[in-house]
């Protein structure tokens, strides 16, 4: 086996992961949090991308694009939250998702209308248009290492604002006993707000870094979408430590399977899936599983 050709896989399955991570993070939360199922929210990782695009189109400056995906978001998904998504909480889960699917359809419109159906590249920053020696045979990008950094960072401060932070401890609350918020006398409106602009801001950014990775097109967050559904389940729902250790489980076995077993690659993941579902139905990471 080819030791470099190895290494250079396992490197792109753990940066796809940690991008699935941004986006099934919030999408796990606002599940296991708010109860409602987000079909939209791989739309969500599209708009970041388009973003890129035309920040970069028009600064000519990608690192523009990652504060104003993140500040974007935050405003976008508390917006979508009080205006939308409060209404929805008690209806059920049909209702939920026909929001979410006509959501879909008008930021697809939207999409189009402003910037059409045309497939986009985003150029990597110029400052990091190079590889970096990993082995005396190998070399990897710099922007994808930067992609893990960057990647690794925010799941840090995740973690941190998850377990150390009263917010985070109201939250995880939520998570686990959703029906104890209002008991204890948390703010459920606040924590619902907080979580859905979080899980927004978070999916906009892994779309404004995969930009770069990837050609920009519609719909193109459908496949991530259906992905990181594969890791809420494998994860376990409501648990952000779940979706990040099911996140680089998914990436490896998806991106190898690509690599090395190209026949049988589309079906490892649901594979997968579907044994943890046999085996630990609540997830392999979740608590009390």
């Amino acid at each position: 086996m080819d030791v470099s050709g190895l290494l250079a896989q396992v490197l792109n399955g753990l940066q796809y992961g940690l991008l699935l991570f941004l986006i099934s993070s919030g999408l796990t939360l606002v599940f296991g949090v708010m109860g409602v199922i987000n079909l939209a929210h791989g739309s969500l990782f599209m708009i970041g991308a388009y973003a890129a695009f035309a920040i970069t189109r028009l600064t000519g400056a990608l690192w523009l694009a990652l504060p104003a995906a993140v500040a974007g978001g935050l405003l976008f998904g508390a917006l979508l939250e009080r205006v939308l998504f409060r209404r929805f909480y008690r209806r059920e889960h049909l209702d939920q998702v026909l929001l979410t699917f006509a959501l879909i359809l008008l930021f697809e419109e939207a999409r189009s209308a402003l910037l059409g159906n045309d497939f986009h590249s985003v150029p990597a920053p110029a400052v990091l248009d190079f590889s970096v020696p990993v082995t005396a045979a190998f070399s990897y990008s710099a922007y994808r290492l930067a992609v893990l950094a960057v990647c690794l960072l925010v799941a840090v401060l995740m973690f941190l604002g998850i377990e150390r932070t009263r917010l985070g401890s109201a939250v995880r609350a939520a998570a686990e006993k959703p029906e104890m918020v209002e008991l204890l006398g948390l703010d459920a409106r606040r924590i619902h707000m907080v979580v859905f602009a979080v899980g927004t801001a978070l999916a906009m950014l892994a779309g404004a870094l995969a930009a770069p990775l990837q050609s920009v097109y519609p719909n193109m967050g459908d496949g991530f979408l259906i992905v990181s559904f594969v890791v809420v389940v494998v994860g376990g729902v409501g648990s952000v430590a779940g979706a990040f250790w099911g996140a680089l489980l998914i990436g490896l076995v998806d991106t190898l399977g690509k690599a090395y077993v190209p026949g049988a690659a589309g079906l490892a993941v649901y594979v997968l899936m579907a044994a943890v579902l046999l085996w630990r139905p609540g997830g392999l990471f979740a608590r009390g599983a």
